[in-house]
């Protein structure tokens, strides 16, 4: 991974996830709000795809993207909770991978014996990703999936959270 510049194409595609926080929040019909989550999707795939692609992947793009992540994610999750759109069981459930990783980045960096490790995006962490977007338009367009995806989600965060433990604790300094 190499050192960067802030904007290259794949961190301007991640923080545009960013930017589009303030059209979520100020849009008011389901159907434009589901265009706005689909448009961060495709911002999250191809911001990686890029970075791969170019051969400019980067510290700063490694850090920048799960932060619009999540802050996308949790700006969604607010609006539909002050909204009544979504109930607070179900957004807890959504947010459990994000809270637990959250912690585990901030142990892992503070650890002397966890430094060196690289965190990068794993599958279980990407399929939490989908499913957390798939809930989020299901909030949006067919509620009642809301349950069984909010579910799914915590169940997958669970094994996301064990595979990101693994992975620390087998690169860890002795």
């Amino acid at each position: 991974m190499r050192r960067g510049l802030l904007f290259t194409l794949p961190n301007v595609l991640s923080l545009s996830r960013v930017a589009l926080v303030p059209l979520f929040v100020l849009t008011a019909t389901p159907g434009a709000r589901a265009a706005i989550v689909v448009a961060a999707a495709l911002t999250d795939l191809l911001d990686g795809w890029f970075a791969r692609r170019r051969r400019s992947a980067s510290r700063l793009g490694a850090i920048l993207d799960p932060i619009a992540d999540r802050v996308f994610v949790l700006a969604a999750l607010a609006t539909l909770l002050a909204e009544g759109t979504l109930a607070l069981r179900h957004a807890a459930l959504l947010l459990t991978r994000d809270i637990a990783t959250t912690v585990g980045y901030v142990v892992a960096r503070s650890a002397a014996r966890l430094r060196g490790v690289e965190l990068m995006a794993r599958l279980p962490g990407k399929a939490v990703t989908v499913l957390q977007i798939l809930t989020l338009l299901a909030a949006l367009l067919r509620p009642a999936l809301v349950p069984s995806l909010a579910a799914a989600t915590a169940i997958a965060s669970v094994v996301a959270i064990a595979d990101y433990t693994m992975m620390l604790w087998r690169g860890r300094v002795p």
